[in-house]
C-alpha cells in the first residue's frame, strides 16, 4: 500500500472448539499480511492455553508471570496492531477470545484493532463484532470502522484459508488497506509519544 516499514500484527484467534472454522480465516489473513510484507503472528488459545483469568499480566510481580503471559506481553509490546478473528456464540463473543483479551491492558494501548467475524449463517458474526468493538475500545485498541465479515464460512473458505469467491478476496483487501492505514498512522504517533 505504501513504502512504510513493515508492520507487526498479532492475529488473535478466538475459538478453541474442536471443529473450529475460524482457523481458516486466520490462515487467510496471515497469508495476506505476509504477502503484503508484514510480520503476522498467530495467537491461538488452543496453543497458549491460558487459564481462566485470575490475575492480569500486570498483577504479577515483575519476572514472575507464567511464560505464556510473558511471551504474549513481549509480542503485544512489539505489535503495531491487533487483528481479531471471532466467531459468534449465542449472539456474543466466544469465551476463549474474551479470556485471551482480558489478561492484558497497557500492552494494547494506542494500537488499532480490526475485527474479522464469521458464522455458519448469513450474518457472518456481526452481532459478536458489535460487542467486541466495545471491549476493544475499553482495552485501548479501538477497532477500525470496517469489518471483514465471512458468512457461511464453511462454504466461503477452503481448509487452507483460500477464498472460494472473488467477493471475499475483494472485501478482505479493502479491509486490510484500511487496517494498514490506521496501524501506520498510530505507529507514527506513538513514536512521538502518547498522552500518558
Amino acid at each position: 500500500m505504501t513504502d512504510s516499514p513493515p508492520l507487526t500484527i498479532a492475529v488473535l484467534l478466538g475459538s478453541v472448539r474442536t471443529d473450529r472454522q475460524g482457523i481458516k480465516a486466520a490462515r487467510l489473513l496471515l497469508a495476506a499480511l505476509e504477502e503484503r510484507g508484514h510480520e503476522a503472528v498467530l495467537v491461538d488459545p488452543m496453543v497458549t492455553r491460558l487459564p481462566l483469568l485470575d490475575r492480569m499480566y500486570k498483577e504479577y510481580p515483575k519476572g514472575s508471570a507464567p511464560a505464556e503471559l510473558e511471551q504474549l506481553a513481549t509480542l503485544y509490546r512489539r505489535a503495531d496492531g491487533f487483528l481479531l478473528v471471532s466467531a459468534e456464540y449465542n449472539n456474543g463473543v466466544p469465551p476463549a477470545l474474551k479470556n485471551l483479551l482480558d489478561h492484558f491492558l497497557e500492552e494494547y494501548m494506542w494500537r488499532p484493532s480490526a475485527i474479522t467475524c464469521y458464522s455458519a449463517g448469513a450474518y457472518g458474526g456481526v452481532r459478536a463484532a458489535m460487542q467486541l468493538r466495545m471491549i476493544l475500545g475499553e482495552l485501548g485498541m479501538p477497532s477500525i470502522p470496517s469489518l471483514f465479515a465471512i458468512p457461511r464460512i464453511g462454504d466461503a473458505l477452503a481448509n487452507d484459508g483460500q477464498p472460494k469467491e472473488e467477493r471475499t478476496t475483494k472485501q478482505m483487501n479493502r479491509f486490510l488497506d484500511e487496517f494498514e492505514w490506521y496501524a501506520q498512522a498510530l505507529r507514527k504517533q506513538r513514536q512521538n509519544g502518547t498522552p500518558y
